[in-house]
């Protein structure tokens, strides 16, 4: 293993003198990214990635410049991270444009510490990370958690919209005839599991059939099932094992020494609230049973928490959320991350706004990914 080092790269630019006319010319200066920085793309790349996708705050990063022998001040590391954001903020804009018009979304609310409420405390806001139906996912930031932020992401969207059981989701759907809402069966799982001490053998009843929809679902990845056969597979094996569940549920409501505060009864209590919600699925073989899908995907927020702990400025927060958006999905369409970057910093400049979609990790991977562009450092 090689440690991590960085590399001073020298330009020599020869300086020729025509002798009858007196004219000087020189070869021009190699292009930066954004004026009067001396950083090569692979530094910028590297920077986000490191941050972003290993965690790596920048006073970190810092400190490994200076044992490199590299002087900089963090304030110019900062500035780097922010201009770099700003070049790319529009292919977060393009990319979450796309993901508006899925016919199916997840959407789901994460905390996160940005801005200074007061001294010595800081303000709590959220990022709300949408899921599209092509793999991609957008993180919308907001400093509430309140039902305003769903209505104006997801403003002109008609289609399916899975989430957990917070109520927001609920008030958002409510008398929206364009919108179908599909609950996360995940989720009502985490209810029977939070009453099996005090409840073992209802909890186990309940777990058991939610797992046996869970081995339909299992069945048709195996299988590779199309949505036609997919759709036949829940209707003939998942319906009835729903079917059972919420009759079950019915029964277990109707015994008279189950309190309100009993974990089972707030377990129960949801299922009998969300039980349209939760067949869903069941009718429509692209919507998955649950949001698994989204919640591996946003976990990358959860685990900066734990590095750089905070965001120091609300557009610290929104600029995160643009950087996370993309490079998740990089990892979402299997791209290398680095490579995309360190080819879209040099790219964005010279391609035509109107086609900026064309610079999305989704689409960038068939058109660029065979051939991309690569920073002076890799050309020696």
């Amino acid at each position: 293993q090689r440690p991590g080092s960085y590399v001073v790269l020298e330009y020599v630019r020869p300086v020729i003198k025509h002798k009858p006319s007196e004219q000087l010319t020189t070869v021009p200066a190699p292009s930066a990214i954004f004026d009067n920085c001396m950083a090569d793309v692979s530094v910028l790349a590297g920077l986000l990635v490191d941050k972003f996708v290993y965690h790596m705050p920048l006073y970190r990063q810092h400190q490994r410049l200076k044992q490199s022998g590299i002087t900089l001040s963090r304030s110019t590391l900062t500035q780097w991270v922010q201009k770099t954001t700003q070049l790319l903020q529009p292919i977060y804009d393009a990319q979450l444009q796309h993901i508006l018009q899925s016919k199916i979304l997840a959407m789901d609310e994460t905390p996160i510490k940005a801005g200074r409420k007061k001294k010595g405390k800081m303000q709590s806001t959220w990022y709300w990370p949408i899921y599209g139906e092509q793999d991609e996912l957008a993180f919308t930031w907001s400093s509430s958690r309140a039902t305003a932020h769903i209505e104006r992401q997801l403003a002109g969207f008609k289609g399916t919209l899975l989430t957990d059981g917070y109520a927001a989701y609920d008030c958002y759907a409510k008398n929206k005839p364009g919108i179908i809402q599909a609950q996360c069966w995940a989720h009502t799982r985490r209810y029977f599991i939070k009453a099996e001490n005090i409840e073992p053998e209802a909890a186990r009843q309940a777990l058991d059939y939610i797992a046996a929809l869970y081995k339909c679902e299992e069945q048709a990845r195996e299988k590779q099932l199309n949505p036609k056969n997919k759709l036949k597979l829940r209707s003939e094996k998942s319906k009835p094992i729903a079917d059972q569940f919420f009759a079950w549920c019915h029964e277990q409501q109707q015994r008279t020494d189950l309190v309100n505060s009993n974990p089972l009864a707030r377990a129960l209590n949801y299922v009998r609230t969300h039980k349209e919600s939760l067949s869903v699925y069941l009718g429509d073989p692209d919507v998955p049973i649950d949001t698994n899908h989204l919640e591996r995907a946003l976990r990358v927020i959860p685990m900066g928490r734990k590095n750089w702990m905070f965001c120091w400025t609300e557009v610290g927060a929104r600029h995160v959320g643009i950087i996370q958006s993309l490079l998740a999905t990089c990892r979402l369409q299997e791209v290398n991350p680095y490579t995309y970057l360190v080819d879209v910093l040099q790219r964005i400049s010279l391609h035509p706004a109107g086609k900026v979609s064309e610079l999305t990790p989704r689409v960038w991977k068939d058109r660029f990914a065979a051939s991309p562009l690569k920073s002076d450092l890799e050309k020696l």
